[in-house]
């Protein structure tokens, strides 16, 4: 996705062009060519993944209710007190959010 941006075929205003997820599968398909990895289902699946496992770490860092949360550079992870992530996981079960 990295050299898709690069070559021009993202737009920071308007996201992916129309067609990415094909050229990606033949990107892919390249460096990988056993994998058999399709725009539709897997590419598409797993960027709705990324997406949402994106919006979790976003909040949790710059969401209204952050308190506790960081960011530790060098690991490159998310950081926070024992407390904080008890009580993020036990509302997070509940369905409720901080």
């Amino acid at each position: 996705m990295v050299d898709l941006q690069n070559v021009g075929t993202f737009n920071a205003n308007t996201r992916f062009k129309v067609g990415y997820l094909n050229r990606l599968e033949r990107m892919l398909e390249k460096v990988l060519p056993n994998a058999m990895l399709k725009a539709k289902p897997n590419l598409e699946s797993r960027i709705r993944t990324l997406k949402r496992d994106w919006a979790i770490v976003y909040n949790m860092l710059s969401g209204k209710d952050n308190s506790g949360f960081g960011w530790d550079e060098h690991r490159q992870l998310v950081i926070a007190e024992d407390v904080v992530w008890n009580s993020y996981i036990s509302s997070h079960k509940k369905g409720q959010s901080i």
